[in-house]
């Protein structure tokens, strides 16, 4: 294959198989990823905006069973660990509305014990607030089905019935069951994640997607992550975004077992751009700065980034494994607008407020 040939096609908008994913993931410079992604950036966005929205994580359990060998954050059930009262929660919640916050993406460890009409009382307290609730990723969603005994449609009907508003792509990891097995045998598998985004869009909810990369799967793994949610997104349309971001290994269980490299800011902007050149029916590419940091998330927007993620008032999971980045809108905003474009607030949907 000739290099320019591909690279005329890719920016011409053809779509990429797999063969060629790989090839320009192997072969192409990031100069030549970045300018192919930044081109498809701004096809699909050709006003010079960078969204962004005001929200909090808000994690209502660190205990979980499923053991996830990257998670600096759990505590396993009897060995500590705590869940978030209603007092708790709402003050986290009043914080965020004052700061301009508009949602709260709600996710939280796989807690043994906990029925699912704890769940809805917790989401029938938060909507009484008057807030957007992003919560439960599929994990949890696979994990509250086991619990009831109920299949995992009638648990994202009674969630949504409860107030649940949209779900993020947590829990994805990479999407390929050889790694999945390896890194969490407890959690759900890749076919029942997109089993069930695929239920919650067929139900009308919105939902994002995410890899988190940079571990022990191969790129041709790493294709197979992209290659399933680009067809889910072929029949559904449900995903409004995508998140890649870097394993980030210290205090983890996998780290301590074998020897990972931190992923380099080259290969997130490398992944971020490949992520952008194959996804061409997800709109919107989500920039990491909560483990690249401020200048990085500003590069990654030349590199098919067109969205700067959330505020994040409150982020636990990442901060356990050792990264504390931490921006204000203020300095979303001027990082934006000093990259030449122009930030503006978004809701879930990317509706722009």
């Amino acid at each position: 294959m000739e290099a320019a040939e591909l690279l005329t096609r890719v920016a011409a908008g053809e779509r990429l198989s797999g063969p060629d994913w790989l090839w320009l993931a192997r072969t192409a410079s990031l100069h030549e990823l970045g300018f192919l992604a930044h081109a498809i950036r701004q096809r699909l966005h050709p006003e010079p905006v960078v969204t962004y929205v005001i929200d909090r994580n808000i994690n209502y359990t660190d205990i979980c069973l499923s053991g996830c060998k990257f998670c600096a954050f759990f505590h396993a059930p009897g060995e500590g660990g705590s869940v978030l009262s209603r007092e708790e929660l709402a003050g986290k919640i009043q914080e965020t509305k004052a700061l301009g916050g508009t949602q709260i993406l709600l996710q939280g460890g796989l807690h043994p014990d906990l029925p699912l009409d704890f769940y809805e009382d917790m989401l029938r307290f938060m909507k009484s607030l008057d807030i957007h609730v992003h919560g439960f990723s599929p994990p949890e969603i696979h994990h509250f089905a086991q619990l009831s005994g109920l299949d995992t449609r009638e648990v994202i009907q009674r969630l949504m019935a409860a107030g649940l508003d949209s779900i993020p792509g947590g829990g994805a990891e990479i999407l390929n069951n050889r790694v999945r097995l390896e890194l969490a045998p407890r959690k759900c598998d890749a076919d029942t994640w997109i089993h069930i985004m695929g239920e919650a869009h067929e139900l009308g909810l919105k939902t994002t997607a995410t890899m988190m990369f940079g571990h022990i799967e191969t790129l041709e793994e790493r294709l197979e992550h992209l290659q399933r949610v680009r067809d889910l997104q072929d029949k559904t349309g449900g995903f409004t975004a995508f998140i890649p971001w870097p394993f980030q290994p210290d205090n983890t269980p996998l780290a301590a077992s074998r020897h990972i490299e931190k992923a380099s800011a080259v290969e997130y902007l490398r992944m971020l751009a490949l992520a952008r050149i194959f996804l061409d029916n997800v709109p919107n590419i989500q920039a990491s700065w909560v483990t690249q940091g401020p200048k990085i998330a500003q590069l990654s927007l030349f590199f098919g980034a067109n969205d700067f993620g959330s505020t994040m008032i409150e982020e636990n999971v990442v901060a356990a494994a050792g990264v504390h980045f931490r921006l204000s809108e203020e300095e979303i905003r001027r990082l934006v607008t000093d990259a030449g474009f122009t930030p503006r607030q978004r809701l879930m949907d990317y509706t722009l407020v």
